[in-house]
């Protein structure tokens, strides 16, 4: 294994042609200096210098070595600047698992921008999978940080997590049914219509919970049709199959010849939670946890605000 000291202390000798000079410039004595060459000569097995009383100059070899011997030090200088901008988490990698409602949400792609803005060389690499695959890859290390709708256990000793986003439900009817230009919707009037559910990729949970807080609120929805997302479910609720209830930071992206209505009475709301491992957490996970914490408390603009519809009011 080459001594990166004794390789600097060749480098600097090569260059000066006189051991003096190389260790005035080097801070050090002459005599350790022409000792340590010599050991390093010894080490190589090589004649890097050719001596006499007037000067040193390089061999044919040390030519060659030094060659190689600069472009090894430009690499281990870069190395360490690398390491310091990776320690700072200017530069590398973040592998982050997600959920469909972090991107239709707006809670991933808002956080990302920033992250973007900030460290523009940062890789970032993109993993759909479910809650308990996202919280498998935290605790195995191949991901960075996961948003999920269940958080880790309170008590789990190898992850935390941190509530990004709560969404409360607004309810989504055609535009032409009844129910949009109703000044008031009770809970009658909701176990009278077919619904639109949703696919349940994150198990039971959600879906029990959800029809707990339609039975509290006194109705039980009638599911008829079931999509694999909301955006897809308010396709339905376009084409009059049925109504269905949608996460408020989904309301820009209701479609043509669907209103959404606000139920007070209603209390349900759809979490997202961001989680990562406890130990040796990079800098840069750091940062981006906290871009997700503080880029998704935002107020909502009043442009925002207005694409929740009053009754007779069409969504755009």
């Amino acid at each position: 294994m080459l001594d990166m000291r004794q390789l600097q202390y060749f480098v600097v000798v090569a260059e000066e042609e006189h051991v003096g000079r190389a260790a005035e410039r080097l801070h050090i004595s002459q005599s350790p200096l022409s000792r340590q060459i010599a050991q390093f000569e010894e080490k190589l097995g090589l004649i890097l210098f050719e001596r006499t009383q007037q000067r040193i100059r390089l061999t044919r070899d040390g030519r060659t070595f030094l060659s190689e011997a600069r472009a090894f030090m430009t690499h281990a200088n870069r190395l360490e600047a690398l390491a310091r901008r990776l320690g700072r988490g200017d530069e590398g990698g973040l592998c982050i698992g997600y959920l469909e409602t972090a991107m239709h949400s707006g809670v991933l792609p808002r956080a990302l921008k920033t992250l973007r803005g900030e460290r523009p060389a940062v890789h970032i690499a993109l993993y759909s999978y479910h809650s308990a695959a996202q919280l498998e890859g935290l605790r195995e290390r191949s991901l960075d940080v996961a948003l999920v709708s269940e958080p880790p256990a309170a008590d789990d000793v190898d992850l935390d997590s941190v509530l990004v986003l709560n969404d409360p439900m607004l309810m989504a009817v055609p535009e032409d049914h009844p129910l949009a230009v109703q000044r008031d919707v009770t809970a009658d009037d909701l176990a009278a219509q077919p619904w639109i559910g949703m696919t349940q990729k994150e198990g039971t949970l959600r879906h029990g919970s959800f029809v707990a807080a339609c039975a509290k609120a006194g109705f039980v929805p009638d599911i008829t049709v079931e999509a694999a997302e909301p955006l897809a479910a308010l396709g339905l609720v376009a084409a009059g199959l049925g109504v269905t209830m949608i996460q408020q930071s989904l309301r820009h992206q209701v479609p043509e010849g669907v209103v959404l209505r606000e139920l007070p009475w209603f209390c349900y709301h759809t979490p997202l939670w961001a989680a990562w491992h406890k130990i040796n957490l990079r800098p840069l996970v750091g940062f981006f946890r906290e871009i997700l914490t503080s880029a998704n408390a935002i107020p909502l603009s009043y442009e925002d605000e207005t694409r929740v519809q009053r009754p007779g009011m069409r969504a755009e």
